[in-house]
């Protein structure tokens, strides 16, 4: 695990200015740092190493190959590494070994191979920069779902990449211009979807993605896709497993696998474990394969509406992994908010970031690599939105459409008052809680005319953030581009998807890798591995939400090696009391970063409606939490810009 970094100029580059860019990521790579020049002096690579497989010094990077003409500098671990190295040797005999790297491993393969073909053979998790000095070409890559980053651009007559934004802001050519559109997106979906940023000129290389770079940095080709998502899923749909037997016991050896191949480490190893189906499947695999207690991790919260860490201590206890919790107050959680602009680099503002963090603090102290469980929703049908979604469109597509607009007006002018009043007298069972907040999202929600429009505006904080950010116009992301081509999918199975596609690479993971990163702790995912992603879209929608549940297949897995009484609960979540703490321990904090003149001062965002929603919110007359907190990451952001 390690920071990438580079750049390519017309003139001479400068290795300390690489090697300076580099530091600004050391905490991704504190145990060694390199850096490179090509043969002409203009292309120079940078890295920083988290020694995690083979500690010695033939790991070294950027590693350049025996006959000179082919270096390499590499992010992310590759699963599948001695296999693909006694095929190395299988094929080409003469291979000289150096030492038992991966990256070694990977710079033979590119160059014995070339990048598709060394793509389509990778089990792993990376982002990579590879020079072809025969062919005079930077190749950037990007591992298939997206579990390490990559941004690149080009920034007066420089060409840039990183593994994080503030190496390339560290360039002193790189431009800070702010990309307007990109900052709707963020409102939207309080995270930047790739291939956007933050800023102008600055692109995420996208998942299962690639790009050649020439004529030193002038010519960036388009982003290649080597391994489709959306065409393997619709591949599934047409060769699926029906015998629930079958597919419990395949499912169960791909998972004992992957977890397997991610054990695999030269330094201590540990679990996140929040008492959850995906984070316990992950566990239970780990330690019915070690021969000693597995070292697991749960963060508490003293308030109990977000406090899932008995359940994990009940699941420790069972497995018998030799587990820490780590209960926390305001006062710690509130500490690690001044660091998230330095943390997320770029604006994010998944509030779960908080607790991420520091349950990878926790897990530092004691082990180098810690295994998620993350992916498991998107795979096996586990959120419930996909089934609150798929019957609240089930009744607005039977609703004329001549009439959505007029329900939705009815819907946005009904007082939230009197809803929350007739709520208290309708059966407890059919309540809505909150009913007053989600009149407006109700009407977003009626009035769409596709499900995927429909389904965009259901994850949205706002269908309007474009209006909010002055100078804004509209981006292109995968809800647009796809729409219309998911025929073959039912309601669901778009839903999963489209969560694979933006969701998943771009919060979820994006939250785990810069948590993870921050305090050098390797974090690797299992359930990610893509064999599991192909197989799963083998099995039928029917099958995984058996009873009425998601995750069936995986639960069944799961109950092997957990008794199922100790994990039927309802599902909570990695939450915060953002609410709260809005309303308390931060509102000076948070009426300083909203200051009305500041506001406008800075341009950004039309002041009006962010300071009624913020009044709103502190009245107690809405809850505007979600949505203030994006401005409020975005303007923390901004201080450290």
């Amino acid at each position: 695990m390690c920071g990438i970094v580079g750049y390519w100029s017309h003139g001479l580059a400068d290795k300390n200015l690489a090697l300076n860019m580099a530091s600004k990521i050391a905490s991704r790579g504190p145990d060694d740092s390199g850096a490179w020049l090509g043969d002409d002096g203009s292309l120079a690579l940078a890295h920083r190493r988290l020694a995690i497989i083979d500690l010695s010094p033939t790991g070294h990077q950027p590693m350049v190959s025996e006959c000179g003409m082919y270096s390499l500098v590499y992010n992310g671990e590759i699963y599948n590494h001695e296999d693909l190295r006694s095929e190395l040797e299988s094929a080409f005999v003469s291979i000289q070994w150096r030492g038992r790297s991966d990256t070694e491993v990977l710079l033979i393969a590119l160059q014995c191979w070339g990048v598709e073909q060394t793509l389509a053979k990778l089990n792993g998790m990376f982002a990579f920069a590879f020079w072809d000095g025969k062919q005079k070409a930077l190749f950037l890559a990007r591992d298939r779902i997206g579990e390490k980053p990559l941004y690149f651009g080009r920034h007066n007559d420089v060409f840039l990449f990183g593994s994080e934004l503030k190496v390339l802001t560290a360039h002193p050519k790189f431009s800070r211009d702010i990309d307007r559109d990109s900052l709707a997106l963020f409102m939207r979906h309080n995270y930047i979807p790739a291939p956007y940023s933050i800023y102008l000129n600055t692109h995420k290389l996208m998942p299962s993605h690639y790009i050649v770079v020439t004529g030193s940095g002038r010519n960036i080709s388009e982003q290649h896709c080597y391994w489709d998502l959306k065409d393997l899923a619709e591949q599934g749909l047409k060769n699926q497993i029906i015998d629930e037997s079958s597919a419990i016991e395949q499912l169960d050896g791909l998972l004992k696998d992957s977890v397997k191949r991610r054990m695999v480490a030269d330094v201590p190893l540990g679990a996140f474990l929040s008492g959850g189906y995906d984070s316990t499947t992950v566990a239970a695999l780990m330690q019915v394969q070690s021969v000693k207690p597995v070292k697991t991790f749960s963060i508490g919260f003293k308030e109990d509406a977000f406090n899932e860490a008995r359940y994990a201590k009940q699941v420790a206890s069972h497995l018998g992994t030799d587990h820490t919790e780590l209960y926390i107050g305001h006062q710690q959680a509130l500490d690690v908010i001044p660091k998230l602009p330095e943390i997320y680099d770029e604006p994010f503002s998944d509030a779960s970031q908080v607790p991420t963090f520091l349950v990878s603090q926790l897990a530092k102290q004691h082990v180098t690599v810690a295994l998620s469980g993350d992916g498991g929703d998107e795979l096996f049908c586990g959120y419930s939105r996909y089934f609150i979604q798929k019957n609240t469109w089930r009744f607005v597509r039977n609703v004329p459409i001549s009439m959505r607009p007029l329900i939705a007006f009815f819907l946005n002018n009904f007082p939230g008052s009197v809803a929350d009043e007739l709520m208290k007298i309708v059966p407890k069972k059919y309540r809505i809680s909150n009913v007053s907040d989600r009149l407006p999202k109700l009407a977003e929600w009626v009035n769409n005319k596709s499900f995927e429009q429909f389904y965009r505006h259901s994850v949205s904080h706002s269908k309007a953030s474009d209006q909010i950010i002055l100078n804004a116009g509209a981006c292109t992301t995968k809800f647009e581009s796809l729409a219309g081509h998911l025929s073959v999918f039912n309601d669901q199975e778009k839903m999963m998807l489209l969560d694979s596609l933006t969701y998943l690479p771009c919060d979820i993971l994006t939250k785990v890798d810069r948590a993870s990163m921050a305090v050098s702790l390797e974090a690797r995912v299992p359930l990610l591995d893509h064999r599991l992603v192909e197989f799963a879209w083998r099995l039928p929608i029917a099958m995984k939400t058996m009873n009425r549940q998601g995750k069936w297949p995986l639960r069944q897995v799961l109950y092997k090696y957990v008794p199922k009484e100790i994990m039927e609960r309802p599902k909570q979540g990695f939450s915060v009391p953002i609410e709260d703490w809005l309303t308390g321990p931060l509102r000076g904090w948070a009426e300083e970063l909203l200051d009305e003149r500041k506001l406008h001062e800075e341009g950004f965002f039309d002041p009006a409606p962010i300071r009624e929603m913020w009044s709103e919110h502190i009245l107690g007359k809405r809850r505007w939490h979600y949505y203030l907190w994006n401005v409020l990451m975005f303007q923390a952001w901004l201080r450290n810009h």
